[in-house]
Order: C-alpha cells, then sequence, then structure tokens
C-alpha cells in the first residue's frame, strides 16, 4: 500500500482530520501526541494567509518526524507557491477552503490526497471532476446534517468531508447523513487548554470525536 492509500485507510478508520491553526511547531507536535492519544491519525497544518509559510511548513515536518505513523497535510493551500511549499514540507495531504480545479489536479499529479472546498453542489462537482479524492463541505455549520444528506441523494458518489463548526456533540450526525469523514478544530485546539499544559482533556475530545464517527 502507498503512502496515498494509507491516508485514504487511516480516514476509512479514524473518520477524524484534526485541524491545526495559528499554533508554533512545538505546539502543533504536543497537539498531535495529544490526537495520536485519542486514536486520532490526521492531522491538518494550515497556512496563514497573512502570515509567515515558513512556520506551517516546519510544523508539519516537526510532527512527521515526531509521528511517523500519523499522517500530515497542509490546509488553507490556496496558491501554487503554497502548495509547492507543502511538497516540499512532506504533506500528504492538501485541505483547501475554495475550490480551485487547478491547485485540486495539481497537487493529486504530485501524489498529494486533495481535499477542496466546496459549499454549492455545482462546486462539488467541479472539485470532483478536477479529481479531488474527497470533497469539503465548509462551513457546514452554516448547512446542517439535512443538507448533507439532501446532497447525496442525487450525488451518492461523492466523498464529503464536514468542516466548520463539528464537535463531539455533532460529528456522528453528519456520518449518519452520508459524510465519510470530518474535520475538526474548536476544542482540539482549545487555547485555555493548551496554556494551561492541559492536554490530556484534549486527548480525551479527540477520544470522543473519533468514537462518536464509528
Amino acid at each position: 500500500m502507498n503512502r496515498k492509500e494509507e491516508v485514504k485507510a487511516s480516514l476509512a478508520t479514524t473518520k477524524v482530520v484534526a485541524i491545526i491553526r495559528g499554533m508554533a511547531p512545538e505546539v502543533c507536535v504536543r497537539l498531535a501526541k495529544a490526537y495520536h492519544e485519542g486514536g486520532i491519525r490526521l492531522v491538518e497544518v494550515t497556512f496563514d494567509q497573512t502570515g509567515d509559510p515558513e512556520a506551517t511548513v516546519a510544523a508539519i515536518r516537526a510532527v512527521r518526524e515526531a509521528f511517523p505513523d500519523m499522517h500530515v497535510g497542509a490546509g488553507t493551500v490556496v496558491t501554487a507557491a503554497q502548495l509547492d511549499r507543502a511538497i516540499d514540507a512532506g504533506a500528504e495531504f492538501i485541505v483547501t477552503p475554495n475550490c480551485n480545479p487547478q491547485i485540486i489536479s495539481a497537487a493529486g499529479a504530485a501524489g498529494l490526497v486533495t481535499m477542496p472546498g466546496t459549499f454549492t453542489p455545482t462546486e462539488m462537482e467541479v472539485a470532483n471532476e478536477a479529481g479531488a479524492d474527497y470533497v469539503k463541505v465548509f462551513p457546514v455549520r452554516a448547512l446542517g446534517p439535512a443538507y448533507v444528506k439532501d446532497v447525496l441523494a442525487p450525488l451518492k458518489h461523492l466523498k464529503l468531508i464536514a468542516v466548520g463548526g463539528v464537535s463531539p456533540e455533532n460529528a456522528a450526525d453528519y456520518i449518519k447523513a452520508g459524510c465519510v469523514g470530518v474535520g475538526a478544530s474548536g476544542s482540539l485546539v482549545n487555547k485555555e487548554w493548551i496554556a494551561a499544559g492541559e492536554y490530556g482533556r484534549i486527548a480525551d475530545v479527540a477520544r470522543r470525536l473519533v468514537e462518536n464517527c464509528r
């Protein structure tokens, strides 16, 4: 099994992508440890469109080195330059907030799993036709599980991932509606818990997310 298939297999098993935004590399490693303890195996480290891309690159490399059995991807990839930096950092998948066929195609050609962001059925089909492995529904909090169910009624071939406002309390609802996975941040990057060094609480949230998605 190649690395791309391993990413897909891990998502099929755990159904959760942990999203880290705006954290230093050393904090990302501590968070990844908590996620690992909770059963999560996919971690997305996002680019900051107004910040230093090297912080994201460093975080991806640090987490990959610390946890070889986890899959680390780059999030909020909106430019070709960011995709290049993600590839250089060793990212195994990319996640975008929008639907850009050129980015999807280039990432796929480079051997990365792709999870582009969409909001409407039209965008979902555009992403799928561009070769997306998964289609992210974002921000799903504005739509809810019923929207996912309605979309999949005629478009059963889509592999949807719900992102935006997903929590242990509602994650199962999205899986039941037909999503193959969820992306979660929120309490998985609880700044108060991080400041207090309470990573055990974050591991508990990760564990609940994985268990509820099953």
